[in-house]
């Protein structure tokens, strides 16, 4: 467990950051007022969860192996992240939708049923908190590794 705790660390941070993302979209109204705006501006999260996977590939590369990663070193931190990530995901989603905008859901089954985008029936099925959760939780570890496949390229060591 302990060669495993940068990237439990960093799972944290990944998490507390896209806690804090969700109320960045609420406090800028992307969760009511603005909510037909939501899907093109939620997507600006890959900024800083790609900056997250950095950083934490960087702090493997320098606090664990010394300064020195291979590409299948860092694909499998990258990876090993991703599945912490994924397992606090059921925990962020809830306390996300719940405490931080318990009434997105309402909002957004509102928009998408007002613009004829889905069937009220359809919204319902889609939009809440067990879908998110299932969805996310599969989610996460595809993008995590996908983004681990790249970062793990670029930050892998030079031979000498």
């Amino acid at each position: 467990m302990k060669s495993f705790q940068i990237e439990i660390k960093w799972a944290f941070i990944y998490t507390l950051m896209g806690l804090f993302w969700l109320f960045l979209e609420r406090t800028f109204g992307l969760h009511d007022i603005h909510i037909a705006k939501h899907a093109i501006y939620t997507n600006f999260i890959a900024i800083p969860a790609v900056a997250i996977y950095v950083y934490a590939l960087l702090d493997k590369k320098k606090n664990y192996y010394g300064g020195y990663i291979t590409y299948k070193q860092g694909l499998v931190s990258g990876s090993i992240l991703s599945v912490g990530i994924a397992i606090l995901t059921p925990i962020s989603q809830f306390v996300g939708l719940q405490f931080i905008s318990p009434n997105y859901f309402s909002h957004v089954i509102q928009h998408v049923v007002s613009e004829g985008l889905m069937t009220q029936e359809q919204a319902l099925d889609y939009f809440n908190l067990k879908s998110y959760i299932i969805q996310s939780v599969f989610l996460a570890p595809v993008m995590g590794v996908l983004t681990s496949l790249i970062v793990a390229f670029v930050l892998k060591s030079k031979k000498i």
